[in-house]
């Protein structure tokens, strides 16, 4: 396996980006392809200073047959979450917030009362591998408020409390931040603010909007001009373009009894994708991106916030988000808009099946992209990116 991939590499070096069904990566997925795990996927790695290997396998579109190719675009969900964040930390760099203001300094919609709703839940795991429930429940009967107010760590941390989403809404991104989040706000809590952890896209959704109070300029506008552009992530953004609409790789839900792909929508958005009047930017997972802009990511925070020879987070914000924030007996280690995993590694998967994962002792970045809507088959389409990482961090 790792012959295969040093041969792809060298293939890259000479070739450019390798097309759909060339190389190692191929062979690996090839199985999972067969067994319709998956339609197709792109597998990416990087060290701290470039791209070492990207390969695409299988097709991006099953009823055309158009083959996957490694600047596929692809809906990256709750991978937005740390982009977000790394915004959030900026703020915090220029000492304009603190993590431990309360939200409600700069959203006045969150000093009313929330009350804490009974719930006897148990912990899950979602589609991105996080731990969602929480313990620390307000127990049944007689109404329970908060006692403390919320603070921009513990939305960054999914430790205040806040739902998973708005079960009002079908879709997520028909509302303007603002109005979003001030319907967010008149929610029930799950638990008193910083006793727990509940993974929650609306903690990320408030966070949006304090960077849009606090920056001075629309939330998607900070995105794209301190971050996006000075990383070069020219294919990430809410609203994929034609040309970046024709390189969409098509989601997929699998029947496990027959074996079979079906096509379905982009989760919870609303349709044309590029309807920048109706659509409107969803901070806890709304952006589209490729495996290489994802990777440019991943390698600032490899690189300890610096991208390109230029500083664009510190080092001591990086270490931040990736320390653990959440209480010891929460079951899930999550930094600051980052999932922390064994071996200091770190980093974020979206609800389609895409993931980002830095390796800090090993130097490397890797990104799996797929499009899958449920988990489902045979071979197990969850063993498939773990096999690839095994053999990437080998080069």
């Amino acid at each position: 396996m790792k012959l295969r991939l040093v041969a792809l590499l060298a293939f890259l070096t000479t070739a450019g980006a390798a097309p759909a069904g060339t190389g190692g990566f191929a062979e690996m997925i090839k199985p999972y392809i067969d067994e319709n795990a998956a339609a197709g996927a792109v597998f990416l790695v990087a060290d701290a200073e470039k791209t070492l290997a990207c390969e695409a396998a299988g097709l991006a579109d099953i009823a055309s047959q158009k083959p996957m190719r490694p600047d596929a675009v692809f809906w990256i969900a709750s991978m937005t979450k740390p982009m977000t964040a790394a915004c959030l930390m900026m703020l915090v760099d220029e000492g304009k917030v603190a993590l431990d203001d309360p939200v409600e300094k700069y959203l006045p919609e969150f000093a009313a009362p929330q009350k804490i709703s009974p719930s006897k839940k148990k912990t899950t795991v979602n589609d991105e591998g996080v731990a969602t429930a929480a313990r620390g429940r307000a127990p049944a009967g007689a109404a329970v408020f908060r006692k403390h107010p919320i603070t921009l760590r513990q939305l960054l941390s999914h430790t205040a409390g806040m739902q998973r989403a708005d079960p009002r809404e079908r879709f997520i991104d028909t509302r303007p931040l603002a109005a979003a989040v001030a319907r967010h706000a008149r929610l029930d809590l799950l638990f008193e603010p910083g006793t727990s952890y509940s993974y929650s896209s609306l903690d990320i959704g408030a966070i949006g909007r304090v960077i849009e109070i606090v920056g001075g300029i629309p939330y998607e506008k900070f995105l794209q001009t301190r971050l996006l552009d000075p990383l070069g992530m020219n294919d990430t953004t809410f609203w994929p373009d034609k040309n970046q609409l024709a390189r969409l790789a098509t989601s997929y839900r699998g029947d496990p009894e027959k074996h079979t792909l079906a096509p379905g929508p982009v989760s919870g958005r609303t349709y044309p994708l590029d309807d920048r009047a109706r659509r409107h930017p969803t901070p806890g997972g709304g952006l589209f991106s490729t495996a290489a802009d994802v990777a440019k990511f991943g390698r600032l925070l490899l690189n300890q916030g610096r991208f390109g020879g230029h500083r664009i987070i510190s080092e001591k914000s990086i270490a931040e988000m990736t320390r653990r924030q959440t209480p010891p007996d929460a079951g899930a280690a999550y930094g600051l808009g980052l999932v922390l995993g064994a071996g200091g590694r770190f980093g974020h998967g979206g609800a389609h099946g895409t993931n980002l994962t830095v390796w800090p002792a090993e130097k490397r970045v890797t990104v799996y992209m797929v499009q899958r809507i449920a988990k489902y088959g045979a071979p197990d389409g969850e063993k498939l990116r773990p096999a690839l990482e095994k053999a990437a961090l080998g080069f």
